[in-house]
């Protein structure tokens, strides 16, 4: 029966009471087979232990599990200045500050949208932890619109932001996230990516004028901000709003769950409330289901 401590081992086979154990946030399951070290042998079976990483220390009839509890003042570094990015990192409950990171964001030749967002991502985490402790954790993130193939990006002027919603109206395109978790201490790497299908209404030209005067555009990825209560520009979405603003939060918690840092429990709650938004996804993505570990594009 284990109530505190910072790691404990367990033998093959053997079960762990963890029951009153300080450092869970019972959310959700993180395994829901039993845990297994690397040389297949099967440990342990932890319910509601989503926050405890399997690190496969010895595999000589032993393994260690580790309970890696953070310091909850200022453990996490976004890589960002985007206030959207920052807004929902903050519905997550954690405390965090903000290193911007500059880096070259051109595509390189042949590169599609998902190794172009993710790299960026990593370069901005890695960029980012050159200036940071060894206490910390980088979060960073990419999004690109996609359009046909065809990244848009943000809309040099006025004009451009006009030609890019009149583009983009009556039909569906693609956002890609890329979302890379970097914990400086270790250099452990965590990515992600979301592809989002974002069905965009037949809006007149006179609210594309009238949006574009907003000034709300112009610092946006295809010259939209799918939150704008004026213009909301999207018809009916089904995959993860939050992603499409810039910052997977579901994604994201659960990545956050592999370096041991948990969220408050009304984290979802609060997204979807904030963003008035019913999510679909979102218990399958907690659960690890619908998380991808990224390969690449062919």
């Amino acid at each position: 029966k284990i109530r505190s401590c910072n790691s404990f081992t367990a033998t093959s086979g053997s079960l762990l009471d963890l029951t009153g154990f300080k450092n869970l946030s019972g959310l959700h399951i993180l395994q829901r087979h039993p845990l297994t070290c690397q040389c297949s042998h099967t440990i342990v079976w932890i319910p509601e232990a989503r926050f405890l990483r399997l690190s496969p220390l010895r595999c000589k009839g032993e393994i260690v599990l580790e309970s890696q509890p953070v310091n909850e003042k200022n453990s996490l570094i976004l890589a960002s200045n985007s206030p959207r990015r920052q807004q929902l990192l903050a519905l997550g409950g954690w405390s965090f500050s903000v290193l911007v990171a500059d880096v070259d964001e051109s595509q390189h030749p042949g590169e599609g949208p998902g190794d172009y967002v993710l790299r960026l991502a990593e370069m901005k985490a890695r960029k980012s932890a050159e200036k940071a402790d060894a206490d910390k954790v980088i979060i960073a993130a990419d999004t690109a619109v996609v359009d046909a193939g065809e990244i848009l990006g943000k809309p040099v002027d006025k004009q451009d932001a006009v030609r890019m919603l009149k583009r983009l109206r009556g039909h569906t395109h693609q956002v890609h996230t890329g979302l890379a978790l970097l914990r400086v201490s270790d250099g452990s790497l965590q990515t992600d990516l979301t592809v989002t299908d974002v069905p965009m209404r037949a809006y007149s030209d006179e609210e594309i004028q009238v949006y574009v005067r907003s000034g709300d555009p112009l610092d946006k990825a295809g010259a939209y901000g799918i939150q704008h209560p004026g213009f909301q520009p999207v018809e009916t979405l089904r995959g993860c709003f939050a992603s499409v603003m810039g910052l997977p939060l579901c994604r994201l918690t659960y990545l956050l769950g592999q370096f041991g840092i948990a969220p408050q429990p009304s984290a979802v709650i609060r997204c979807q409330a904030v963003l008035q938004y019913d999510c679909q996804i979102s218990s399958s993505i907690l659960s690890g289901e619908l998380v991808n570990s990224y390969k690449g594009e062919e």
